[in-house]
């Protein structure tokens, strides 16, 4: 894995792989989702193929797979449109996967809204028109089956309290107890007039939406009990081997400035007092970002040496798992990819100081793990004047994380 010299001095910058770029001709490539498949060594990305940067012309998910290599390099496919996972005049929006590692099945949730039909229309007017659907495939996506969609079944009668809803974007998680979790969210309607939401009341709150029976069935998990919109999760093990399920989701305007922070003590059924974690800033508009829990290492290489004198550099005290999360630092504009550690998960203010991955305009991202090369890799939109002139892929140790040194450094804002 190469580097390049970071713009603002504070490191070297991974290499970045494009693979989804703006054509001449306006299609654009936003949205991107990113899984690895240890088993086979492949990386499966995604991401929306739209007419226009705008959310409403969006068209159809693209895919295209890696091969990871001996070396570390990654071999791709080309960039390959999934047919099936459409509905007739409907466009298909925020692919979310997860893997399902009994049955070796790769889901691929996303959800389809009736062509033409805004966001803002919905959320007007309180007329939903958005499907919830998935794929799955069995051969590590190399096909994919019909389309199903799950709306009726498991969204049934809430769905006329919504104003509109979306999964992701970004992975799902299956949990060590063999429940996938799919992240979602939705527009609640609190309160109608003539059958139309009270201006100003409709807000959005971030779910789960989860299987107990490796995806055979799903259902509904509660929201949040704060404003919180595009989210993941990730689990958390705990030194005594409790599972604790953390969303991490984007803030609405009226709570612009930082993350929405919230744990889940019941698998995502529920998830307990959410709060606004101070050292994970948002821009004014908010943006997606993404998160990933890994096993925390025994031993960390490197690290600094007040750090060590903590016994920082051992097992965490009170976590099996440390945390990543991916998001543009810089407070006023999307830009500035960062990556961010957290050691003691279940604690707030527990964030280091992020590695910056991408100096310049920066947007949506996705995460991924792979113990078998203990590595990390991302997707993510970037570039040199907009953050939508390509979807980039980038690879990076814990050790590349850590180097820009202990917490004591950290500002907070």
């Amino acid at each position: 894995m190469g580097n390049r010299a970071s713009k603002n001095g504070n490191m070297d910058e991974p290499v970045k792989t494009t693979l989804f770029e703006k054509e001449p001709g306006g299609i654009t490539y936003r949205i991107p989702a990113l899984i690895y498949l240890r088993h086979v060594h492949t990386f499966l990305a995604f991401a929306e193929k739209r007419s226009s940067p705008c959310d409403h012309d969006a068209k159809i998910l693209v895919m295209r797979r890696g091969t990871m290599k001996e070396d570390g390099s990654v071999e791709w496919s080309s960039r390959q449109e999934l047919q099936s996972a459409t509905l007739p005049n409907y466009r298909t929006m925020n692919p979310c996967p997860v893997y399902e590692k009994n049955s070796k099945t790769v889901f691929l949730f996303f959800i389809c809204i009736l062509e033409n039909v805004t966001e803002s229309w919905q959320k007007c007017t309180g007329r939903n028109k958005t499907r919830l659907c998935y794929v799955t495939s069995t051969d590590n996506g190399q096909t994919w089956s019909d389309v199903r969609d799950l709306t009726e079944s498991v969204i049934g009668e809430t769905i006329h309290k919504w104003a509109t809803f979306a999964v992701g974007p970004g992975h799902g998680v299956q949990l060590e107890n063999g429940r996938l979790i799919i992240p979602a969210y939705a527009y609640y309607i609190p309160y109608r007039c003539f059958s139309y939401p009270i201006p100003g009341t409709v807000h959005p709150r971030a779910l789960s939406i989860y299987s107990e029976d490796y995806g055979q069935t799903w259902r509904l998990g509660k929201m949040l009990r704060k404003p919180s919109c595009e989210c993941e999760m990730a689990e958390i093990i705990d030194h005594e081997g409790r599972s604790h399920l953390y969303c991490n989701a984007r803030c609405t305007r009226k709570r612009r400035g930082h993350r929405c922070e919230a744990l889940s003590e019941n698998s995502g059924v529920f998830f307990d007092k959410p709060h606004f974690a101070r050292e994970l800033v948002e821009p004014p508009s908010g943006c997606q970002g993404s998160i990933i829990g890994f096993p925390a290492p025994e031993f960390v290489p490197n690290d600094d040496a007040e750090s060590k004198a903590c016994g920082t550099s051992l097992l965490s005290p009170d976590t099996q798992t440390w945390l990543l999360f991916m998001h543009p630092t810089d407070k006023s504009c999307r830009r500035d990819m960062g990556v961010y550690l957290n050691r003691s998960p279940l604690h707030s203010s527990g964030w280091d100081k992020p590695k910056i991955i991408h100096s310049g305009p920066s947007g949506y991202s996705d995460l991924t793990y792979h113990g078998d090369k203990d590595t990390f890799s991302g997707l993510m939109e970037c570039g040199k004047e907009s953050e939508l002139e390509q979807i980039s892929f980038v690879t990076f140790t814990l050790n590349d994380v850590m180097q820009i040194g202990s917490r004591k450094d950290k500002k907070v804002d």
